[in-house]
């Protein structure tokens, strides 16, 4: 099947279009960075692919931003492995349902290959069913950890 999106990695040019996406991302968690945040987390990227990791953004036939993933940089001490997190993924409402969230997915494990990461990880919240039917059927293994986080000083 061929695809109507491009996805590209983000540029400093794509800010404007990308915003809204990752607006709408977090309104979605209910969570709310500023925009200053936001353009200073996708600005890092941009900055240093090869350490930060990167972003890529989704575009429709007509050009128009659809969906984007934030992919950064890590590694595996369990497997003693380079790995790429998908720390975001997200489909505008509108265009859900068609296959870019599995586009934006294949294009984010292009970019580990890319950097010599063995493996693609993500997590989404245990309520999000929608997106784990999109990660059972591009046939993801599920993993059973909890999550637990601090701020640091």
């Amino acid at each position: 099947m061929t695809s109507q999106h491009s996805i590209e990695r983000v540029g400093i040019d794509d800010l404007p279009e990308l915003l809204p996406l990752m607006r709408a991302y977090c309104d979605f968690y209910e969570v709310t960075p500023t925009d200053e945040q936001l353009r200073a987390l996708s600005s890092a990227l941009i900055g240093d692919p090869v350490c930060e990791g990167v972003q890529l953004i989704a575009r429709g036939p007509d050009g128009r931003a659809q969906g984007f993933a934030t992919l950064f940089w890590s590694w595996s001490t369990t497997e003693a492995c380079r790995i790429g997190v998908m720390n975001d993924l997200f489909v505008a409402e509108p265009v859900r349902g068609r296959g870019l969230a599995d586009e934006l997915i294949r294009a984010c494990r292009e970019e580990c290959a890319r950097r010599g990461a063995q493996k693609l990880t993500w997590q989404t919240a245990p309520d999000n069913l929608r997106a784990q039917a999109v990660y059972d059927r591009v046939g993801a293994t599920r993993e059973q950890w909890v999550d637990y986080w601090l701020t640091c000083p």
